[in-house]
């Protein structure tokens, strides 16, 4: 870690809101593979750019195939690959724009820390708990992910061959089977509403 360093402080997040007439804050959406988070995360993003409020989306695609391509999936680097989209998160957040992101993030540890990240400055950061039994994420199974994990053919698999920890206190559960990719965003802003976040769409 470097020593030589300095902090230079500059506009504060409140100031950010002010100029652009818009808060920031993290939308963390946790779930097994195949649990929707991905497609109520693009949906969600699409929603909130057509009414005018400024969103992006970090999932797999742009993290995984860059930033984070030098990590593989044991859970050190499981680990590090949490901490520094929770990182990035903040960053999206702190510049005023609504910050989705859509990871498995399986450990509660990981996604309490990516929390308190937030909560130290201020940011406001809303777990939205993508929830599925992982017989029916396994009926889903896009990408043949869960018949490769039962064939052992992908090693520390979550929900199979690696554990996933349910959050205990998410702010939004959403059971996708139970609810429409449309139905699961409006859940998601209502809640923003209510809470202030943004205004009514």
């Amino acid at each position: 870690m470097a020593t030589n360093i300095t902090w230079h402080p500059g506009l504060t997040h409140d100031e950010r809101s002010k100029f652009r007439g818009q808060g920031g804050l993290t939308i963390w959406l946790t779930g097994l593979s195949a649990s929707g988070k991905s497609t109520i995360a693009t949906a969600l993003e699409q929603h909130l750019l057509h009414n005018g409020l400024a969103a992006y989306r970090l999932d797999g695609d742009n993290i995984r195939f860059g930033l984070n391509k030098d990590l593989g999936f044991s859970e050190k680097d499981r680990n590090e690959n949490i901490r520094r989209i929770a990182e990035v998160s903040k960053l999206f957040a702190d510049s005023t724009t609504i910050s989705i992101t859509s990871f498995i993030s399986p450990y509660r540890s990981d996604r309490d820390q990516a929390r308190a990240l937030h909560d130290k400055d201020n940011i406001p950061f809303i777990e939205v708990y993508v929830d599925v039994p992982v017989e029916v994420a396994e009926q889903r199974d896009p990408k043949g992910l869960y018949k490769k994990a039962r064939a052992g053919l992908i090693p520390e698999f979550t929900g199979i061959s690696a554990p996933y920890e349910e959050p205990l206190k998410a702010e939004i559960h959403l059971r996708s089977d139970k609810v429409s990719v449309e139905e699961a965003v409006q859940i998601i802003v209502d809640y923003l509403v209510e809470k202030g976040h943004i205004k009514a769409l």
